[in-house]
């Protein structure tokens, strides 16, 4: 294969990945117009239509799915070789992607690796913020950060926080015209503030337990957010009931602004975890920021 395909190829696996000419372009470091030109003349010699564009999106054909299963994971195993030889390097460089959720940023990534700027310089860390249980694989991030439950069973994953308790609360001026509910049913005649993991599927339901007893409620609410953030926001304005990590709202309920509900049915849940494939060699800047998350129980930052 020439080493025009080859770039070429690489340009459709970034115009695949991000749905959008657009967001490649800007990733590749070319027009959008040399773009759309490199990817017609691929499909072109290739005699095959690869991408559908629509006004509004991107997406592979059947023959742009089967070209991203079959070459998508050897140029990502060039890439990983490519970043090995990082180590012959006296810092660790190069990119890594994470995606988490927003808690996870606020609370753990950011305030350790936002240290690590100043001793190396050449590493670039990109975060995204996604409520979704994203494939790290299929979307081609170097790492994820979820619950401990939440993490499949083929990933290695390294523990960065505590277990995390969660919290029904509400507002002083919610209570104000609503009792306190005193079981779970009761949840179901209250406004509560939900949270949608993904457009396509439904609003999570609230996990709660006591003793070996597991209740789910859907509930039911004025408002759907995909961020934790917003949810804790519209509690504090007094929409609704609101379920959370009690280490968020907990500022909020010593100072008078939140009300506990339910807390011998809330929940603990494993805690924060960063995780990779197993089979992925590790470049030095994913291991430094490994490390530099990894939860140690009686340290403290």
């Amino acid at each position: 294969m020439s080493g025009e395909n080859l770039r070429d190829i690489y340009a459709f696996l970034t115009v695949a990945r991000e749905r959008s000419f657009t967001r490649a372009a800007v990733q590749l470091g070319v027009s959008q117009s040399a773009l759309s030109h490199t990817i017609r003349g691929l499909e072109s010699r290739l005699g095959l239509r690869l991408l559908t564009r629509t006004t509004r999106s991107v997406a592979p054909t059947e023959a742009g799915e089967r070209l991203i299963q079959n070459v998508a994971s050897r140029f990502d195993a060039i890439q990983e070789e490519l970043a090995a030889f990082s180590e012959l390097r006296d810092k660790p460089a190069g990119t890594v992607r994470i995606t988490t959720s927003d808690f996870a940023a606020n609370t753990v990534l950011w305030p350790k690796l936002s240290k690590l700027r100043t001793k190396y310089p050449d590493l670039k860390i990109e975060i995204a913020i996604d409520p979704n249980l994203t494939d790290i694989v299929a979307e081609r991030y170097d790492a994820g950060v979820r619950f401990g439950d939440q993490i499949a069973k083929d990933m290695t994953a390294v523990r960065i926080s505590p277990d995390i308790r969660m919290a029904i609360v509400g507002a002083p001026s919610y209570f104000e015209k609503r009792a306190l509910p005193r079981v779970p049913a009761d949840l179901t005649q209250h406004d509560c503030i939900n949270m949608r993991f993904s457009m396509r599927g439904g609003v999570y339901a609230w996990e709660l337990k006591k003793g070996k007893r597991n209740v789910q409620v859907r509930v039911d609410g004025p408002w759907t957010f995909n961020g934790i953030y917003p949810v804790l926001d519209a509690a504090l304005a007094g929409f609704g009931l609101a379920y959370m990590p009690e280490e968020l709202a907990q500022p909020h309920i010593e100072s008078g602004r939140l009300l506990s509900a339910l807390k011998d049915w809330c929940p603990t849940f494993p805690g924060l975890h960063i995780f990779y494939a197993n089979k992925r060699q590790l470049s030095p800047a994913l291991s430094l920021i490994v490390e530099t998350l990894r939860y140690r129980r009686h340290h403290r930052d």
